[in-house]
């Protein structure tokens, strides 16, 4: 049986960074058809009842430093858990990223996806600045024209799709891996993920 697993992500979050790869060895593993769908928390967080991470209760916010820190070693990630840039905005490293998957293919799109994770977690920068985005498709590359097809009408409407569609999934957070229609939240639920998948 062929499996489809769609990918909700923001393309800023630590927890995206410390499950990607896994989750795409695990796609390729089980011959998936992988979907690659950034989102905009920004508009799923209000509906879902999540806070951007400001807006959390102290000892919340102190926990999950801890928690980066402990699986940042687990999974012998490297990890800044402050890093520079951050908070950053990640709308236009998300439509950067449906330019790739349309200019190029979804491999091409989840490649360029860890670029800008580890952009923000390993390397401390600035995925806000186009300048930077343009960088991380030549230092892969990729084709340069995906910065301005990322600026299109065409790849807004994409990007508001895939957050509508992680709205009516039911996703609250990111990552979140939706497996022949059943959710799965968070890097640290892989395992399951694996299962669902066979393998």
């Amino acid at each position: 049986m062929s499996h489809t697993l769609d990918y909700y992500f923001a393309p800023q979050s630590p927890w995206t960074y410390l499950g990607h790869q896994r989750v795409w060895d695990l796609a390729k593993q089980a011959g998936a058809t992988l979907r690659v769908m950034p989102v905009d928390l920004g508009q799923v967080f209000p509906i879902s009842g999540g806070l951007p991470l400001g807006k959390r209760a102290p000892q919340r916010q102190k926990y999950r430093l801890v928690e980066l820190a402990r699986f940042s070693e687990a999974l012998n990630i490297p990890l800044h858990v402050e890093p520079k840039f951050f908070p950053v905005a990640g709308d236009d490293a998300a439509r950067v990223i449906i330019a790739v998957d349309q200019q190029h293919d979804a491999q091409a799109a989840m490649a360029y996806t860890g670029a800008v994770l580890t952009a923000v977690w390993a390397e401390q920068r600035n995925i806000a600045d186009l300048q930077v985005l343009a960088e991380l498709l030549h230092e892969h590359g990729l084709d340069a024209s995906c910065i301005a097809r990322a600026q299109t009408p065409e790849v807004q409407a994409i990007y508001a799709q895939n957050t509508q569609s992680a709205i009516d999934a039911h996703v609250f957070g990111a990552p979140s891996y939706v497996v022949d229609g059943e959710m799965f939240w968070g890097q640290d639920r892989l395992d399951f993920v694996a299962r669902k998948l066979g393998v």
